[in-house]
């Protein structure tokens, strides 16, 4: 590739897009895309100089050197096909990456949980050791103010992701699996398949390179059979397993938790590495930290400065960002969309407000999810005291006969209610909240609107009161 490229992008908007679009407007490229709404994403990336727009169409890709598909985009997509008949290359992100990898340390950070979250936690630990490493994250990172960056320094942070096989493209110096069970049943239909997935992932692994995985879940464990020879691998968990361990544990006044770090060699004593205090909730945070911390420490970097810096780290945008709050309510959005980490983000919410009432709001996001974890997710919402549960997001996946309906049907939950839509949800809350309580929005659609639409209420009702008392 030239810099004087145009290179055009079939899915801007999503997170993965659009941190390669922002990638390559940095590295001086030009940068055209299109997707089927505006975001925040788009908005952004109009600001920085790329050509957005809303809609595909064939004559969109004129100009174009390049074309680079998301996942979700069909083969009959007009835009592909007028590259396809103008001899243009087209590109799925999995098999553009390495383009962007070539001369960088690639630290890649993989897993069905805490992959966004471990990502952007290890970009701003090496921001603040002053490495300026590249990074593509899979949301907006709250410290770094952007989900990507192409950095002078050697390394590059990029979140693996395994959907549509993407983190296969990629062949990683040293790769992070955090936590592995099944998920996108429209790309891999069993466990098996899921798990053969992220084999060939780790296989991938460069000559040398490290691999970091979670000692006390089976099947990241699993992975360590599967390391190229002349590769090294680390376990990470709780003590009293694990090659690097998180130990007492403590509730902090940030809201999170802080615990000390320890890495021990296989048979070897045990050796302090830091003192972590996080700011971001919930015990699972803690084995993202970890996991974090444990790659800072395999690349030979400061880790005590490193540890000061995870102090610092706010989260990501839609992983346990509060949104506001008035008259003592509290509003939180969170992007969990599978059982276990929905199971998590409530843990972490009554870790943090012990004595609130917490709203779980969730919106099902695919129906094949939702059906194959229908079991699992029945039963994910025993922390909360109230349940709102909205019609299922399709995403890439037109709509069944299967409703949502069906999984408050099976809850157990005494207080679980179907809303389906999101207007109905907005309008059940600005008249049932009440003081004290949390609203925890879990969704990877687009229900972070129901947020925005009770702050628009409230806001509408202080205009009211003020406009009121002036008169």
């Amino acid at each position: 590739m030239e810099h004087k490229d145009h290179i055009h992008l079939i899915g801007i908007g999503g997170s993965g897009q659009s941190a390669i679009a922002r990638i390559l407007l940095e590295m001086g490229y030009t940068v055209s895309g299109s997707d089927r709404t505006a975001n925040q994403l788009t908005q952004s990336l109009q600001k920085s100089g790329a050509q957005i727009f809303i809609g595909h169409a064939a004559e969109q890709i004129t100009g174009a050197n390049l074309v680079i598909r998301s996942s979700a985009i069909p083969d009959d997509n007009p835009e592909v096909l007028a590259a396809g008949a103008a001899g243009i290359p087209v590109y799925k992100r999995s098999q553009f990456l390495g383009k962007l990898l070539e001369k960088k340390a690639t630290l890649a950070i993989a897993g069905t949980h805490g992959k966004t979250t471990t990502t952007a936690m290890l970009a701003w630990m090496l921001v603040q050791l002053e490495k300026d490493p590249s990074y593509i994250i899979g949301g907006v990172s709250l410290n770094l103010r952007t989900n990507a960056h192409a950095g002078k320094g050697d390394y590059f942070v990029i979140e693996a992701d395994e959907y549509d096989y993407m983190f296969l493209g990629l062949n990683p110096d040293l790769a992070v699996v955090t936590y592995m069970e099944h998920d996108h049943p429209n790309c891999f239909p069993t466990m098996r398949e899921y798990r053969q997935a992220f084999i060939d992932f780790v296989k991938n692994l460069k000559p040398g390179g490290v691999l970091l995985v979670a000692k006390d879940q089976p099947e990241t464990l699993n992975l360590v059979q599967h390391v190229p020879p002349g590769c090294k691998a680390y376990t990470f968990g709780a003590p009293p397993v694990g090659n690097y361990t998180a130990s007492n544990l403590t509730p902090n006044r940030q809201g999170g938790f802080s615990f000390n770090a320890s890495f021990r060699t296989n048979g070897s004593s045990t050796a302090p590495l830091a003192r972590v205090d996080l700011q971001v909730p919930g015990e699972h945070n803690v084995r993202n930290a970890l996991a974090a911390l444990a790659a800072i420490h395999q690349l030979g970097e400061d880790v005590p400065r490193a540890a000061k810096a995870l102090g610092e780290f706010k989260g990501t945008g839609r992983r346990f960002e509060i949104k506001g709050e008035w008259n003592g309510i509290i509003l939180i959005d969170d992007y969990a969309h599978h059982p276990t980490e929905i199971s998590a983000t409530l843990a972490a919410a009554r870790s943090r407000y012990p004595l609130r009432r917490i709203w779980a709001v969730w919106q099902p996001h695919t129906y094949t999810r939702t059906m194959v974890l229908l079991p699992e997710f029945a039963q994910s919402f025993t922390i909360a005291d109230r349940v709102i549960v909205t019609e299922i997001y399709g995403a890439r996946e037109n709509n069944t006969a299967f409703s949502s309906s069906e999984v408050v049907r099976q809850m157990s939950h005494p207080a679980a209610l179907f809303l389906p839509e999101i207007d109905q949800v907005v309008k059940f809350l600005c008249e049932n909240l009440q003081t004290g309580d949390v609203v925890l929005v879990l969704s990877a659609g687009d229900a972070d609107q129901i947020n925005q639409k009770i702050l628009a209420c409230w806001q509408a009702k202080k205009g009211n009161h003020e406009q009121s008392a002036s008169n």
